[in-house]
């Protein structure tokens, strides 16, 4: 672990990892606090469903233009951001308890969605130039970042549950808002006089393709889409089993198995050196995932469900960060933040069709299907990769 060591003495990484960490918190907060909310105010759980779908979309489709505005702008266009991002999160509460319907706080989620600052990609396209004096923690730099996301996964629903069980679920909202503006300001503070990743060239188009110009990043953003759809589809899943033992209490345990699995996971990733390029890595990786999610076929009961879970979770983290670390190398120059957003945006994407497709498996049919379904389009994943598996070797300059 004494890379991880190593990364958190390098000169101001610690408080930019300790904002990004509060930054991305509304990650883990609001889609549940406006499910939780909409579900009080308006006493449908249809109608939270798709108040805080919309704030997932919204997130999906903002994300890459975000990451062209912070390209060309630098990092001052955060904050504003930020601010938009609060501002929707306090309208929904507003708006719910003015009593109006939901497909207007369906649209105010949207709209907060399509705002939050793309505070992950800024960190992913930094880790170049926060240790450009030790190109070798890179690996180690985007490992530590997918733990910090599943950390960020667990601990955001947890405290969204305190928070509503004392006070209310519109407080959670609050927290979300005070979290995407503190964050982002201690982003920022954090960042001044720092150097930053090599902006768009004179004379580039705005409106082009931009990122997505690579191959590579096509690649990419195309085969995470089948991932997200096994995460989407594992996530409802878990419930519906702990549903079918009589407990639903059971699922909360079993996605935290989970995701304990994955962090555990993408932290030993990171902390053993490269043997292999990292192409070959990450074919492996996506290869495991179908297997991996198939283990939870086996299960009969809730241990050895908890068993298998485990299994699950242990290629997501590395999966993610060895994706992350091709993304840097496939960039084309001045695109780094937004390329990021991409595979995010079709990974959330896959989540939410996963999630929505599941469901419709598991009620017509049983759990065990949407597993097979989940292995199936993963392992379409893997063979696709495979096949465009050049594509990933090589980087564009800088589009025009």
């Amino acid at each position: 672990m004494g890379g991880y060591a190593r990364i958190l003495r390098a000169p101001g990484v610690a408080p930019i990892l300790v904002a990004t960490l509060i930054g991305r918190m509304p990650i883990g907060i609001s889609g549940l606090a406006i499910l939780l909310y909409v579900q009080d105010v308006s006493g449908s759980f249809a109608a939270a469903g798709v108040c805080a779908g919309a704030l997932a979309l919204g997130s999906a489709v903002g994300a890459p233009f975000q990451g062209r505005l912070v390209d060309w702008r630098g990092e001052r266009a955060l904050l504003p951001l930020a601010f938009v991002h609060a501002a929707g999160l306090i309208l929904v509460w507003l708006l719910g308890a003015s009593g109006a319907v939901p497909a207007v706080l369906a649209v105010a989620a949207f709209a907060a969605g399509a705002a939050i600052p793309p505070v992950s990609s800024v960190l992913r396209s930094r880790w170049p130039v926060l240790l450009a004096d030790e190109p070798d923690l890179l690996p180690t730099a985007y490992a530590l970042d997918s733990v910090m996301i599943e950390i960020i996964f667990v601990a955001g629903p947890l405290l969204t549950t305190v928070i509503v069980a004392i006070v209310g679920p519109e407080y959670a909202l609050a927290l979300s808002a005070a979290c995407v503006l503190g964050g982002t300001s201690m982003l920022l503070a954090s960042l001044h006089g720092r150097g930053r990743p090599q902006a768009p060239a004179a004379g580039t188009r705005r409106f082009g393709l931009g990122a997505l110009a690579a191959p590579g990043l096509r690649t990419l953003v195309v085969v995470s889409l089948p991932v997200g759809f096994a995460l989407g589809t594992m996530e409802v899943v878990l419930p519906a089993f702990s549903a079918d033992e009589g407990s639903k209490e059971l699922a909360g345990l079993l996605l935290a198995v989970w995701s304990g699995a994955s962090a555990v996971s993408g932290l030993l990733y990171g902390a053993r050196p490269a043997r292999a390029p990292l192409t070959d890595v990450h074919m492996r990786l996506a290869i495991s995932l179908p297997l991996a999610c198939a283990a939870l076929l086996i299960a009969t009961d809730p241990v050895t469900m908890a068993l298998m879970a485990i299994i699950a979770g242990l290629p997501i983290a590395p999966l993610i960060a060895s994706r992350n670390q091709l993304v840097e190398r496939v960039a084309p120059l001045g695109t780094s933040t937004e390329a990021f957003t991409w595979p995010l945006t079709a990974l959330v994407a896959g989540v939410s069709l996963g999630a929505a497709v599941s469901g419709t498996l598991i009620e017509q049919h049983s759990w065990a299907t949407a597993v097979l379904v989940a292995v199936a389009a993963s392992a379409a994943g893997a063979a696709l990769l495979f096949t465009r598996r050049a594509s990933l070797t090589t980087a564009l300059p800088a589009p025009r």
